[in-house]
């Protein structure tokens, strides 16, 4: 049977995604948690935590390859409206590419103020990450999501995707909140996403 054009492209799309990933993790594997990108069925679920109704901007980190940044601008956030943290020069260039109006910023995710430069006391609504936390010490995790916390409003969410059973930032060592979100089968490999927030005092 014949395929469609459509579905064509679409196929070749996703296995180009899939090479630009994982020759991503082979030059560097402590930065991408993975072999092969997010599926779409997860990039929707964290893409699913934004407002886009908020009026204010949305960060990414780790977006890699774009599959959530697509998902999150198919909610209707403004290219202009997402910034795209990315550490990866390959997965910059792919990503400015590939969506040429989102602020897709070069630089290292542990240390957000230098890398978001003249925007680094932007207020976002929410924050998608991608980072491969459990390639890190547990206090960069910890100190990683206290500065993404405070980047957001009080009681707005962080999405965090992990390949491991349990949060990648354990409960109870800092002022936040752990909620697991969801758990993703149909992901290679599976996923948890897990949630983080400042508790309501």
């Amino acid at each position: 049977m014949a395929r469609s054009p459509g579905l064509r492209k679409a196929l070749a799309e996703k296995f180009d995604d899939e090479l630009k990933f994982f020759k991503g993790w082979i030059d560097k594997p402590k930065t991408v948690g993975s072999i092969v990108p997010t599926s779409s069925i997860t990039a929707r679920k964290m893409a699913s935590i934004v407002n886009p109704r908020s009026g204010l901007p949305v960060l990414e980190v780790g977006p890699g390859t774009g599959v959530i940044t697509r998902a999150i601008l198919a909610l209707g956030v403004k290219p202009e409206n997402l910034y795209a943290v990315e550490y990866s020069t390959d997965f910059v260039r792919h990503l400015r590419g590939l969506y040429p109006g989102v602020n897709v910023i070069e630089g290292d995710a542990f240390n957000l103020d230098a890398t978001l430069g003249d925007k680094r006391d932007t207020v976002f609504d929410s924050v998608v990450s991608g980072v491969p936390l459990l390639n890190f010490p547990v206090a960069q995790r910890i100190a990683y999501i206290e500065s993404l916390l405070d980047r957001i409003p009080h009681g707005r969410p962080i999405v965090q995707l992990t390949y491991g059973p349990l949060s990648p930032i354990p409960a109870g060592r800092g002022d936040y909140t752990v909620e697991h979100f969801d758990f993703i089968f149909r992901n290679i490999p599976p996923t948890q996403l897990w949630i983080y927030r400042r508790p309501s005092h």
